[in-house]
């Protein structure tokens, strides 16, 4: 039991500090374009905004998921899930994070798998030539860690933690 423990706080921790790097990224972002659009008033655009943003916004989306899986903020409709027997409750929510279990278990081996090939064909963005997979290395990452966040909650579920 305290080793379990241990883990989901590790597991915790972790996921906030990606987190915090994804809400950094968002504040970059913001701070990036706000910059781009006030310098287009003195026709000195910066080169590469749309790039950037583009980029960096796969790793806050990717990196955002594990913390928001903990804290269940995904939208769910489960009006009728609640009306039902715990059992039942727990076999749907067992289920389902099967099913996101396997999507971003595929999901992370196929970003490695994209990221290792844009690795070694040198693709860079089109406009400023930075190089791309970087940042899917990034999501294959987050992905990584989105599926260890599911594992925890799977044996959460099979421990009999409370289905909210």
């Amino acid at each position: 039991m305290l080793s379990f423990l241990r883990i989901e706080k590790t597991i915790f921790g972790l996921a906030s500090k990606v987190n915090a790097v994804a809400a950094g990224a968002v504040v970059f972002i913001m701070l990036l374009v706000t910059a781009d659009v006030i310098l287009r008033l003195f026709r000195r655009p910066i080169p590469g905004v749309y790039d950037i943003v583009g980029l960096v916004g796969s790793a806050v989306i990717a990196f955002a998921l594990p913390y928001t899986t903990l804290k269940k903020g995904h939208i769910a409709v489960d009006i009728v899930v609640r009306k039902l027997p715990r059992t039942a409750r727990v076999v749907i929510n067992v289920a389902n994070t099967l099913a996101s279990l396997a999507l971003f278990g595929l999901l992370s081996w196929q970003s490695a798998t994209h990221a290792a090939t844009l690795r070694t064909s040198g693709e860079v963005s089109p406009t400023i030539r930075l190089h791309t997979y970087p940042f899917v290395y990034g999501v294959s990452a987050a992905c990584v860690l989105l599926c260890v966040v599911l594992c925890v909650e799977l044996l959460r579920q099979f421990r009999g933690a409370e289905i909210e």
